[in-house]
């Protein structure tokens, strides 16, 4: 394992919380994101105290184009052209002016024929201890090929995933290569997506088009800032009724990791 940086710590929480942002601001944001640090397994992985957002899906299914696409980097996530040959985790820090205030983690693809039966077993076994235990996750971007559709590979991932969608995961269903599809074929899929994905949230994405990143980066920014967000909703539902002094939060206990 490499690190970059020493591990991410939650920003201080402002005394008067900012609007949910525009587009512009969403996308200059996500253009901070930088590398962290790479793992070969679960338990080399550091804490983080910020929010963690997890990308995953099978290895074609343009894990590494979105990423890159969203951050307006060309090589910040590694794109093989033999899907499905990064066998790390990949950690990226996201905030401005050298506070992070939340990670992207990207996971190796899953399904491809080419990589080994022994790396398939071994991997599934990574992302299943990662999805279980990781206490820093808040948030899943599933990315699946709309022209194949949910496959058996992805609906077993979003099993283990329910458990903690129950308990408040963040879960979007990104439905990439969008222009390869119709309109008609867009709304087709979007409709029976949002069937399969069991309350998450569901988007078309193209990378080439352009199609649906200013809406996922406005997205991520409010996973990424749930306080904010919560605050902003709250100062507005209860505008009349006066201020009290706010009594401070009692710490949060200190994250443990689970290993493979």
């Amino acid at each position: 394992m490499t690190t970059d940086s020493p591990t991410p710590q939650a920003a201080a929480t402002p005394a008067t919380a900012a609007a949910a942002p525009d587009a512009k601001t969403a996308m200059g944001w996500l253009h901070t994101a930088r590398f962290f640090t790479t793992a070969a397994q679960l338990h080399q992985l550091p804490p983080v105290e910020v929010p963690e957002i997890a990308f995953v899906g099978r290895s074609n299914a343009g894990k590494s184009t979105c990423i890159n696409t969203l951050t307006q980097q060309k090589q910040l996530a590694f794109a093989s052209k033999r899907p499905g040959r990064t066998q790390h985790i990949n950690l990226f820090a996201l905030g401005r002016q050298g506070v992070t205030d939340a990670v992207f983690a990207d996971l190796p693809g899953y399904g491809y024929a080419a990589v080994s039966r022994s790396d398939k077993q071994r991997w599934q076994q990574v992302m299943v201890n990662y999805l279980v235990s990781r206490t820093s996750l808040s948030g899943i971007v599933l990315l699946c090929d709309p022209r194949l559709g949910l496959t058996e590979l992805d609906e077993a991932l979003l099993e283990i995933m329910r458990p903690r969608v129950e308990q408040g995961l963040k879960f979007l269903v990104l439905l990439t290569k969008a222009d390869k599809l119709t309109r008609a074929e867009q709304a087709k899929v979007l409709s029976i997506t949002r069937l399969q994905a069991g309350g998450g949230e569901v988007r078309l994405f193209s990378a080439l088009k352009k199609q649906g990143v200013e809406d996922v980066a406005q997205l991520l920014w409010q996973w990424a800032h749930p306080t904010t967000a919560t605050a902003t909703a709250t100062a507005t539902d209860t505008a009349t009724v006066p201020a009290t002094s706010p009594t401070p939060a009692a710490p949060a206990p200190e994250p443990t990791e689970g290993g493979t």
